[in-house]
């Protein structure tokens, strides 16, 4: 009787070692009982092509995809998702039986489920939505904000021909707005999302004007080192209802996670403390 191989999974990009999902992993397969283990892997785009054709021959049943390897990944992948076409990048890798790799990304239902979990009563349609960055997490949070119906959305980026080419992209519903005008665009929105690194550790601060936030808005920051941006700070004080980007971190690995070991594991407080350990 051959013995069954330990599943492995983990996370490729680079730089690695500041990624908390090995801990939001590790905390599952410890929760259900697995006997598997999940790694942090740094990897250069040279090697990237090489290193992920020989995970599956090495036990691993799939992968995260992080920084900067998004895209490119698409071109690696035999198989990719709608969605992942959809927003040019890919998050998850499943390693088939067949020895096919299909690409999937799970970012923007990582978004929304982090949404409906911590502002609740939160409605889709209860207005626009003002975005901020046009890269890779707004790709996927844009893409989800519309299949969700929201009816429009505003787009503000430093670099304007990027925000430009997401609106031919996904159409009509894409208001583009100059950056030095963000600002102008908060009061009309119902909900405003930071998907760029401003106000992260070690960047540079978010220096968009906050004073036209009204009480009741919904205001959520990708950003999650720190918890409490300078954008959640201000908007929690102004009355807003403000989410952090940690919940998104966590609903997004769920799915991955279901796919890679067999278990659907839930996002509660448990998990939340492990990921901030």
């Amino acid at each position: 009787m051959t013995e069954q191989r330990i599943p492995l999974a983990g996370v490729i990009g680079s730089p690695i070692a500041h990624s908390k999902s090995p801990q939001i992993h590790t905390h599952w397969l410890k929760t259900h009982g697995i006997q598997g283990y999940y790694i942090p892997m740094d990897v250069g785009s040279d090697d990237l092509e090489t290193v992920i054709r020989s995970l599956p021959k090495a036990g691993f049943v799939g992968v995260n995809i992080t920084v900067p390897h998004k895209e490119k990944i698409l071109e690696i992948a035999d198989l990719v998702t709608d969605r992942a076409t959809l927003i040019g990048a890919a998050n998850t890798l499943i390693f088939r039986k067949d020895g096919k790799i299909h690409a999937d990304n799970t970012d923007g239902v990582g978004f929304i489920r982090n949404l409906q979990q911590n502002a609740l009563g939160w409605s889709p349609k209860s207005g626009p939505a003002a975005v901020l960055g046009a890269g890779g997490a707004a790709r996927a949070v844009i893409s989800a904000l519309l299949e969700t119906g929201v009816p429009e959305i505003f787009l503000a980026n430093r670099t304007r021909v990027r925000a430009d080419a997401l609106k031919t992209e996904f159409g009509k519903r894409i208001v583009v707005i100059d950056w030095v005008q963000a600002g102008n665009i908060l009061e009309e929105a119902a909900m405003v999302v930071n998907t760029t690194s401003l106000g992260m550790l070690g960047k540079p601060p978010l220096r968009v004007p906050l004073d036209g936030l009204r009480p009741g808005t919904l205001v959520t920051d990708l950003v999650y080192a720190p918890l409490k941006t300078r954008l959640l700070a201000e908007a929690e004080k102004m009355g807003c209802v403000t989410v952090d980007g940690l919940g998104m971190l966590l609903h997004q690995a769920v799915p991955a996670f279901e796919r890679w070991f067999g278990v659907r594991p839930e996002v509660d407080t448990a998990t939340r403390a492990a990921a901030l350990r």
